[in-house]
């Protein structure tokens, strides 16, 4: 199993802080479990232009295969202005339409005060729902008040944090299950 965690923001660090919290999380229950960060700040990614996914070059190009390659994700996302970065849109944009069919997707959603809470569920999670993914139906929401020194010093929000991680490979290893059984019925 793989699991990508995306920090969808090419400014701040508290979302990719986030992140980084729950991926070392699984790491630490469950070595045998890939993990890999994929900070959006971190890469020159083109703006999307309808093109397929295997068409574009460069970090673009680096950033979507690593993605398709996961099955499972943890998408991270700062809330701006009411709503997601235009940077994760963008890779939202650049990926297949059916680019998370029946791979697990964990959110979690970082702010300045708790007036945006909803924000995943009314913008995020139909994007991810429409791009075909199994979605952990808790996300997790984290304030800035939470961050002190670059660090999470909520205790409450490493525990929900921790938690999302375990429902996260959870979530992947019942879907696998489901996707067995249901293969294994109709051979033909």
């Amino acid at each position: 199993m793989k699991v990508i965690g995306i920090a969808g923001s090419v400014v701040g660090s508290k979302t990719r802080i986030a992140v980084e919290q729950i991926l070392n999380n699984i790491k630490k229950q469950h070595a045998e479990i890939e993990t890999e960060l994929v900070n959006l700040s971190d890469y020159d990614l083109v703006f999307s232009d309808g093109r397929d996914y295997r068409d574009y070059s460069g970090d673009t190009k680096a950033v979507l295969e690593k993605i398709m390659s996961a099955d499972a994700y943890i998408v991270g996302t700062p809330i701006f202005q009411a709503s997601i970065p235009g940077a994760l849109k963008n890779l939202f944009d650049l990926l297949p339409n059916e680019a998370f069919r029946e791979k697990v997707v964990g959110i979690v959603a970082t702010a300045g005060s708790a007036k945006h809470y909803l924000v995943p569920e009314h913008q995020l999670k139909p994007i991810l729902s429409y791009m075909k993914a199994v979605i952990i139906p808790k996300y997790v929401f984290v304030e800035e008040k939470s961050y002190y020194q670059k660090e999470i010093a909520d205790d409450d929000a490493i525990f929900r944090l921790n938690r999302l991680a375990e429902d996260l490979v959870h979530g992947f290893n019942v879907f696998s299950e489901i996707q067995k059984e249901k293969d294994s019925a109709f051979p033909f």
